[in-house]
């Protein structure tokens, strides 16, 4: 059957061609009308998309495209707005997204007082001893800047509190938690990890890095039926926003499973790109044996693994090759040993999978680039597509090492609106130059596959994109953008939510542009995202969401209840 069907698509794709007369057979689904972008340089513009079981059969004229037209073909007129390829978020985390639409919310808050209040009547609707959790702080943003403490929490001892910060790389716990978990001013830190302690000595109750995981192994573990509700409403999440495909940036055990069940129940509204967690050897070596595995009609990738050089700049855990500028002393956390990073990169590329890896400050970026490329001489010749994840900061002599060795950074544009009002506090005026340095890399020929790195920031790809184009927050600051001479062009903002994204999950012949013979998955939006003007990219709404051929989200359906 799949034979079959590839051979009519090339058989179509050549008669459209060649120009020759013909009867076609009968689409599933014709779109027209609005502007289609294929991001295709031989016809950048279409009329129209013909879809044949999940299939682009034909892209071109309207009125060729109904020659595929009979009485069950069905017909979607898009007026006034555009049709791109679908969209992809190139860094992600799904069920964590699903997990923080369960919890409490602390994105925006102005205080630890706040959040307090928050935890206070959460505690209401909760029985004792069951744990409480959260995430989105971040104390840059508050009116008091600095790490919180245990004792900001008091009044919530009768539930042990869990809170994470936006960007993951730090938690914050009350004093019931820190006595469930034996934490004292004996606890060691963890290699890779630190515990806050004030004046005394005494912890804090704030956790960086891999200090997390003594809290951690005390969390209950989520069951399967919570992971898979998570999973679900993710999705659905994602599909609202235009999202095709997301790049699941650290699934374990646990979340695969779930994957693969959902994939076997035809549940997936989402191809998936699942980079493996390193953090479980058995794991690993078993997915190891078992090899790369693609789904064939792509829902389920299985062939990339992620490791973590550094922690976060916001919790000043991100390696830098000098100490912080507002933190003399301090150069953060290589959470990861470079022989171990060499090891477990060079044994990954032995089994056939690609390498993701956190690097957030210049100091881990230069020892990351500094393993590939000791990687690729071990291995020359194959094409490896070694990525490193988020690239926030990287020294001058290495922004030239990326196209050279071939490294794919897979960057997050909206990291750089939400930092921006204290990223150069940490980094200074010179090294800020080489932070958030889109424009850098793609002038130097790099393709950048961008994400949003959710739950961390919105999943809507929308506010990436503006962000992109004009580095400015959402109320239009600074005025001109935050180093501008760093903003993308719309079309290279475009590509890297779909061809460049694509591209960096070995995924460009099947997806990522509108082509005769690719899948059929379309992002369609009520506005022309390349006719207005850059403040209007983010009140631009998602009409459509195509996966495969098939409606996984529908605005007016939205709207309805339906």
């Amino acid at each position: 059957m799949i034979h079959s069907i590839k051979n009519c698509i090339m058989l179509l794709s050549l008669i459209s061609l060649t120009g020759i007369s013909y009867s076609a057979p009968p689409a599933d689904l014709i779109i027209t009308g609005g502007t289609i972008y294929t991001l295709e340089a031989e016809q950048p513009q279409v009329e129209a998309v013909v879809i044949y079981q999940g299939t682009i059969v034909f892209a071109g004229k309207a009125s060729e495209a109904l020659r595929y037209r009979d009485a069950s073909t069905k017909l979607l007129e898009v007026s006034g707005g555009c049709v791109l390829p679908g969209l992809i978020d190139s860094h992600a985390h799904l069920i964590s997204l699903g997990r923080s639409l369960s919890e409490l919310d602390l994105t925006g808050t102005s205080s630890a007082l706040q959040i307090r209040e928050l935890v206070l009547k959460k505690q209401s609707q909760t029985k004792p001893g069951v744990w409480i959790s959260g995430r989105g702080w971040d104390q840059n943003d508050w009116e008091k800047v600095g790490f919180p403490s245990w004792q900001d929490l008091r009044g919530s001892e009768a539930n042990p509190v869990y809170l994470r910060r936006v960007d993951g790389h730090a938690v914050w716990i009350n004093q019931t938690a820190l006595k469930l978990c034996d934490i004292s001013s004996k606890t060691p830190d963890a290699e890779g990890g630190k515990i806050i302690c004030d004046e005394s000595g005494n912890p804090t109750g704030v956790f960086i890095d891999n200090a997390i995981n003594l809290i951690e192994m005390h969390l209950p573990v989520p069951s399967q039926d919570e992971l898979s509700g998570w999973a679900k409403t993710a999705m659905t999440e994602c599909n609202r926003f235009g999202l095709v495909g997301v790049h699941d940036a650290g699934v374990d055990s646990a979340k695969l499973t779930i994957y693969e069940k959902l994939l076997k129940d035809h549940k997936l509204t989402l191809r998936v790109n699942a980079i493996l967690s390193v953090d479980d050897e058995e794991f690993l070596e078993e997915q190891y044996k078992l090899g790369v595995r693609v789904d064939p009609q792509g829902y389920l990738t299985i062939r990339s693994i992620k490791l973590y050089a550094d922690g976060a700049l916001g919790s000043r855990g991100a390696f830098l090759l000098e100490p912080y500028s507002d933190d003399p002393g301090n150069r953060g956390l290589m959470v990861t040993p470079p022989e171990q990073l060499q090891l477990m990169t060079e044994t990954a590329i032995k089994h056939g999978f690609q390498v993701c890896t956190h690097a957030i400050g210049d100091a881990a970026n230069h020892q990351v680039l500094d393993v590939y490329e000791k990687a690729q001489s071990a291995y020359p010749g194959q094409d490896l597509r070694l990525r490193i994840e988020h690239c926030q900061v990287v020294a001058p002599e290495d922004m030239a090492r990326f196209k050279t060795l071939g490294i794919i950074p897979a960057m997050q544009p909206i990291h750089a609106t939400s930092d921006m009002s204290w990223a150069e506090k940490r980094l200074g005026s010179r090294r800020i130059r080489g932070a958030y340095a889109w424009r850098s890399l793609l002038d130097r020929g790099n393709r950048i596959a961008c994400g949003s790195d959710f739950p961390v920031e919105s999943p809507n790809p929308l506010l990436g994109i503006y962000a992109a184009v004009t580095r400015q927050d959402l109320q239009g600051n600074p005025k001109g953008g935050w180093y501008p001479e760093e903003r993308m062009t719309l079309d290279q903002a475009i590509r890297g939510y779909t061809l460049d994204a694509a591209q960096a999950e070995f995924a460009e012949q099947r997806r990522g542009s509108i082509k005769v013979g690719k899948l059929a998955d379309f992002t369609i939006l009520d506005q022309d995202v390349f006719k207005v003007a850059s403040t209007q990219i983010p009140s631009i709404e998602v009409l459509y969401t195509f996966v495969g051929g098939k409606i996984v989200f529908s605005k007016s359906a939205a709207r309805s209840g339906h």
